[in-house]
C-alpha cells in the first residue's frame, strides 16, 4: 500500500485554496487530477476484480484436488500444501500485468473440509497518479466432500423377470448385485468416521420379507395369515356343503370336481399335508399324522380377490361321529380219514389214509355305534372245534378169529374271529392353523392408507403389519440400519446383496414404502437409531418392470394402474418427509416405455434412470453414488 494518506491530500487542499496566483489553466489542471484519478478507480477496480476471480477459480481447483486426495487418504500439511500450490498455479490464468504470483496459504483441513485462501497486491494504473500504486486483494475457498452424514436406503427390485439377460448374456440380478456392491463401496469411503454414512437394504417383489426373527412380536397381524378360504363351506351333515358330513378319510378331494380334476370354483387342489410346500393330492389321506385332513392349496385368485399365489396355513381336519365296528369270521376245515381196523372186538388200529383242506368260507357284519373314541384293530382271535364219524364196518370170521375193517372220518374246523372298529361317518369338520412358526417372514401392503406411510403401528390393527406365505414371498431378507453402527455392517450389506434371488410379481410400493421406514426413527418394524443433525436420507429405487400385483390389485403380469395410484401417493409421502429419491427403470431393448410413475417418483428429473441394458446399472450407480458423495465447493 501507497505512503500517500487523505491527511497528504487535505494539506495539499488548503495550500491550494489560500493560493493568490492562480489562474484559470492552473485552476483546470489541477482539477483535472481527482478527475483522472476518478476514473482510475474504476479501471482498476475492475482489474483487481478480474484478478480476484482468476485466484478464485484456481483456488477452487487447488482445494478440489486436496479434497479428493483427502478423501482417499491422509495427508500430511507438507503434502497438502504441494498438491495445492501444483493445482493452483496449473489453473491461475492472469497475466503478470496483474501483479506477482499470488501467495497462497496453508490448506486448513478438518474433518470432510479444506479451506485454502491466498492474497495478491495487483498493481493499479491510473490510481498511482494519486499515489495509489497497488490494491490488495484475497479471496479463500472450502471444499467439502460427501455430507455431514448419509443416509442411504437401496430399495432393490427383486421380481422374477430380474434373472432376464440383455444381449451381452448379462442377466439383471447379476448387473444388480454388481453395481449395489460398488455403491456400498462409494459410501463407504466417503465416511471419514464410523457412522457418518450408513446403509440399508430392502429386497422387494410383491412383498417383502423382514425374516423369522420377528415372528413374536406385536406389530404383526395374523389375522389374514390364520384365515381359511372364505368360498368353502362346511357341516357335519349330508347336504350341498363343499366339506359336508360324508367327506373324510379316503374321501375325494371336495375342491375338484371330476376324475381328471379339473378346476373347481374354488380354484386349488387338496394337498398331501399343511406344509405350504406339500404336494397335490386328489383324495384325502386315509393314514398318518394328516389322516382325515382337508389342506386347501395355493390360491391362483380367479375367484378369491387379491389371494391371488397367496398359500392358506391350515387345514380342515375330521372328527368322526360314530364308530364302524367290523366283525370278520372266517371258517375252514379239514377232513382227515383214517383206515381202522378191529379182531375179535378189540382195540381198533387206526391209520391215516388221506387229508383234505376245504374252501374258507368268510362272513362280514357292521355294526355302528355313537360316538367315537379312536380306531382299534384289527384284532383276531382263533379257535376250532372238531367232530369225528365212523363208516360201515366190514367183517369176516376164519377160524374163531372175526376182523372188521371201516374208515373213520375226522373233521376239524379252523375259525379266525377278527374285530375292527374304526371312524365312521358323519364327520365334523374344524379350521386347524398352522403354528406361526412355519411363516416364512413376508409381509404384505398394511392397510390403506397406512400402505404408504411410515407411520408406527399402534394398538389398531389396521395400522398392523399383515404377515403372509405366498409364491411371490422374496426370498432376500431386509437390511436394516442397526442402532449402534459398526465398519462391519458393510460386510454385511455386501453378503445380502449377493445373496439376492429373484422371486415374484412387481409392487414398487412396498419396496419404497419399507425404505421409508428403514429411516424413520421410532419406527417399527425397524426402529432405526435417531435421525442425527445434519442428515440427508437418500432412497435409490431400483425396478425393472411395471407394477402388476400388491395386496389388492393386479394379476401378477399386466401393469396395474391400481398398483401405481398406491405407489404415487407413497412418493409423494416420500419427498414431504425430506427423502431425496432416485429411482431407476431397468427397461431391456426399451421394449416396455418409460415408467412415468418411477419418472414422477424421483426427487427431480436428474434423478431418474431408464437404461436399456444390465450393465447400464454399473454405471448409473456408480453416477449416484459420485453425486452423493461427491465434492462440492462450499464459500
Amino acid at each position: 500500500m501507497s505512503n500517500w494518506t487523505i491527511s497528504n491530500f487535505a494539506a495539499k487542499l488548503r495550500a491550494f485554496r489560500q493560493s493568490r496566483s492562480a489562474n484559470v489553466a492552473m485552476m483546470f489542471g489541477i482539477a483535472l487530477v481527482p478527475v483522472m484519478i476518478a476514473a482510475g478507480a474504476g479501471l482498476d477496480m475492475a482489474r483487481s476484480m478480474m484478478a480476484r476471480s482468476a485466484m478464485s477459480e484456481a483456488l477452487d481447483a487447488a482445494a478440489l484436488a486436496v479434497g479428493a486426495t483427502q478423501n482417499n487418504q491422509n495427508l500430511t500439511a507438507a503434502q497438502a500444501q504441494i498438491l495445492a500450490q501444483q493445482y493452483f498455479l496449473a489453473n491461475y490464468k492472469a497475466g503478470s500485468s496483474y501483479g506477482p504470483t499470488p501467495t497462497l496459504g496453508t490448506p486448513i483441513i478438518n474433518g470432510q473440509s479444506v479451506t485454502l485462501s491466498a492474497s495478491q497486491q495487483v498493481p493499479t494504473t491510473l490510481l498511482a497518479v494519486g499515489g495509489i500504486h497497488s490494491l490488495n486483494i484475497s479471496t479463500s475457498s472450502t471444499v467439502v466432500w460427501g455430507q455431514t452424514k448419509l443416509w442411504v436406503t437401496l430399495v432393490l427390485d427383486n421380481t422374477g423377470s430380474m434373472t432376464e439377460t440383455d444381449s451381452t448374456g448379462t442377466s439383471k440380478i447379476s448387473a444388480l448385485k454388481t453395481a449395489a456392491t460398488q455403491l456400498l463401496t462409494i459410501l463407504q469411503g466417503a465416511s471419514h468416521a464410523v457412522g457418518d454414512v450408513q446403509a440399508a437394504i430392502v429386497p422387494f417383489s410383491k412383498d417383502v420379507n423382514v425374516g423369522t426373527g420377528y415372528v413374536n412380536v406385536t406389530w404383526i397381524d395374523w389375522t389374514d395369515w390364520e384365515s381359511q378360504p372364505p368360498n368353502v363351506t362346511v357341516s357335519s351333515t349330508n347336504d350341498s356343503s363343499t366339506i359336508n358330513g360324508n367327506v373324510g378319510p379316503g374321501s375325494a378331494c371336495p375342491f375338484t370336481t371330476s376324475s381328471n380334476r379339473v378346476k373347481s370354483p374354488y380354484g386349488y387342489y387338496c394337498t398331501s399335508s399343511p406344509a405350504n410346500s406339500a404336494s397335490t393330492t386328489s383324495t384325502i389321506p386315509s393314514s398318518g399324522t394328516y389322516k382325515g385332513y382337508i389342506c386347501p392349496g395355493v390360491d391362483p385368485g380367479n375367484y378369491n380377490s387379491g389371494r391371488l399365489g397367496r398359500y392358506y396355513n391350515g387345514c380342515y381336519n375330521s372328527t368322526p361321529t360314530q364308530t364302524a365296528t367290523t366283525t370278520k369270521t372266517q371258517s375252514t376245515p379239514t377232513t382227515i380219514k383214517y383206515a381202522c381196523t378191529s379182531i375179535n372186538s378189540g382195540s381198533p388200529s387206526c391209520s391215516q389214509s388221506s387229508s383234505n383242506t376245504g374252501s374258507t368260507t368268510t362272513n362280514t357284519s357292521t355294526a355302528t355305534t355313537a360316538g367315537y373314541t379312536g380306531d382299534s384293530g384289527p384284532t383276531t382271535t382263533n379257535s376250532s372245534s372238531s367232530s369225528t364219524s365212523d363208516g360201515t364196518q366190514n367183517c369176516s370170521t376164519r377160524r374163531s378169529t372175526t376182523t372188521c375193517t371201516w374208515t373213520r372220518t375226522t373233521v376239524t374246523t379252523s375259525v379266525a374271529t377278527t374285530v375292527t372298529a374304526v371312524a365312521a361317518a358323519p364327520y365334523s369338520h374344524q379350521w386347524v392353523v398352522n403354528t406361526h412358526s412355519t411363516w416364512s417372514g413376508c409381509l404384505m401392503d398394511r392397510n390403506q392408507n397406512y400402505d404408504t406411510t411410515a407411520d408406527s403401528p399402534s394398538a389398531a390393527s389396521s395400522s398392523l403389519f399383515p404377515a403372509e406365505n405366498a409364491q411371490s414371498c422374496v426370498p432376500s431378507i431386509v437390511t436394516p440400519l442397526p442402532q449402534t453402527w459398526t465398519s462391519g455392517q458393510w460386510t454385511t450389506l455386501s453378503n445380502q446383496i449377493n445373496a439376492m434371488t429373484a422371486n415374484g410379481s412387481t409392487n414398487q410400493t412396498i419396496g419404497l414404502d419399507h425404505g421409508m421406514m428403514t429411516q424413520t426413527s421410532g419406527a417399527s418394524p425397524y426402529d432405526p437409531p435417531t435421525l442425527p443433525s445434519n442428515t440427508t436420507r437418500y432412497i435409490i429405487l431400483v425396478s425393472d418392470g411395471l407394477n402388476t400385483q400388491d395386496r389388492w390389485y393386479g394379476d401378477g403380469s399386466d401393469q396395474s394402474t391400481s398398483v401405481d395410484n398406491r405407489m404415487a401417493a407413497t412418493c409423494t409421502n416420500a419427498k414431504s418427509a425430506g427423502f431425496v429419491i432416485y429411482t431407476i427403470f431397468v427397461d431391456l431393448g426399451g421394449t416396455q416405455g418409460n415408467s412415468t410413475v418411477l419418472q414422477n417418483c424421483a426427487s427431480d428429473s436428474s434423478k431418474y434412470f431408464d437404461l436399456t441394458t444390465s450393465s447400464a446399472l454399473i454405471t448409473t450407480f456408480n453416477t449416484i453414488g459420485q453425486q452423493i458423495t461427491a465434492l462440492r465447493v462450499a464459500r
